[in-house]
């Protein structure tokens, strides 16, 4: 096995388009890290550099303890998996597996042993002498893992392996490479543009935009800690709801945010903090992860300054779980950050006026309990847990708290200022 690390990466094309600019990563030996960020962030352009099928512009990629970068792809001693799964048609389920391994003339006895003992772990044992066009589409890629799987490399490498598949087979197969990988600990950089595919098989997850490195930490810290809007907005489904606010002193020794003409107390230990302390008086994003929110007939009472009135656009029952679309008057949130996430999800321009008032209202979505009472065109009261309210600066689009530097001890490359400053606060 081996680790990977990528020092100052980048890749410029002829025309003078960035598509990976100074990427520092590193892939510990056995850890699966999944590289994930929105179409054209650059993520499968540094996979490919990692493979050799890319030539690099600057920087350098080592794998174990080589620097690759003029080493052949074949000699790299790593095996890719696509998204398009690249079987032969015309060979078997055996004869895929074994092609590579022949080409490098191993020895039959041992080609064998390695095409057995991969078909076990995958579950392949029975299908060895059929063809890709008798195989269902998880199989076909359990054979193009199965092939990466003979070759005994130091690393795989994975280009959506899992977008062709369809929503359930996605599901099972995603636990399946987990398990696999898990279970030969073989390094993995795994590419996709599925956020729940990155969260739940990534041992580390590394957020693209743009080319650069957003973050880089375990699932979880990036789901409760992002460092910037972009992170929040991409990491979660529903993703965050991000309003404009402005905080204020309560005159009590607490902390307030406007959102429109309501307000939310924050909570002690946020409002505690120096840099959140420091803002007071000034506008912010506002971060609430829709679980954060929960109808008041169901969450019971609740302090004034920990509710929302809003009136129910739509509601979605999930069967365990409601989804309740609203609005709030507060401005929406017009960043770069915001526009490209609008356009990865296939939005339209996030600012929106109230059909008859022309005033401008932001759309969000509260997670709420399966027996939610709310109903399309009523209005809904919601409990917020203030305690978990994200704080961003409007300008930078930076988290505003006081623990120091993001987790993977980079600078936090700050976004684009918003369109419109002079809306800092509602």
């Amino acid at each position: 096995m081996a680790d990977i690390v990528l020092e100052d990466l980048s890749k410029v094309y002829p025309d003078g388009t960035t598509a990976v600019s100074s990427l520092d990563l590193e892939v510990g030996d056995g850890e699966f890290l999944v590289l994930v960020g929105p179409s054209g962030c650059g993520k499968t352009t540094a996979l490919r550099m990692v493979a050799g099928l890319e030539e690099i512009s600057g920087g350098k990629v080592s794998i174990g303890d080589r620097v690759v970068n003029d080493v052949a792809p074949k000699d790299r001693d790593i095996a890719m998996v696509f998204q398009n799964y690249a079987l032969y048609p015309h060979l078997t389920v055996r004869q895929n597996m074994a092609f590579g391994l022949k080409l490098r003339k191993v020895a039959g006895d041992e080609v064998d042993r390695r095409v057995e003992q991969a078909a076990r772990i995958l579950g392949l044992d029975q299908l060895l002498d059929r063809k890709p066009r008798n195989l269902s589409g998880g199989q076909r890629q359990r054979v193009a893992m199965g092939r990466a799987i003979v070759r005994e490399p130091q690393a795989f490498l994975m280009d959506e392996p899992l977008s062709n598949l369809d929503a359930k087979l996605r599901v099972q197969m995603r636990a399946e490479i987990a398990r696999i990988q898990r279970h030969l600990e073989v390094t993995t950089l795994y590419v996709t543009h599925d956020q729940i595919e990155a969260m739940t098989m990534g041992d580390r997850v590394a957020v693209m935009r743009k080319g650069e490195l957003q973050q880089v930490d375990a699932p979880q810290v990036l789901y409760d800690r992002p460092v910037n809007v972009f992170v929040a907005g991409f990491i979660g489904s529903p993703a965050m709801n991000l309003l404009q606010g402005a905080l204020a002193d309560d005159g009590q020794g607490g902390i307030s945010v406007a959102i429109g003409d309501q307000r939310l107390a924050l909570g002690a230990d946020l409002a505690a903090q120096p840099a959140v302390r420091a803002a007071v008086g000034g506008g912010v994003v506002v971060g609430i992860r829709p679980e954060d929110l929960e109808d008041a007939s169901l969450a019971g009472a609740a302090p004034e300054g920990r509710r929302l009135q809003a009136v129910a656009d739509l509601v979605e029952q999930m069967g365990s779980e409601a989804y309740v679309h609203f609005r709030l008057d507060a401005p929406p949130v017009r960043t770069d950050d915001t526009k490209e996430l609008a356009d990865d999800l296939g939005l339209e321009d996030p600012q929106a006026l109230e059909p008859g008032t022309g005033q401008s209202s932001t759309a969000a979505v509260a997670r709420v309990g399966p027996r939610t009472v709310a109903a399309k065109g009523h209005a809904v009261e919601l409990v917020v847990d203030t305690d978990r309210l994200h704080l961003f600066d409007i300008h930078t689009g930076l988290a505003i708290r006081g623990d120091g530097p993001p987790a993977d001890g980079g600078e936090r490359p700050p976004p684009a200022p918003p369109d419109n400053p002079q809306e800092d606060a509602p």
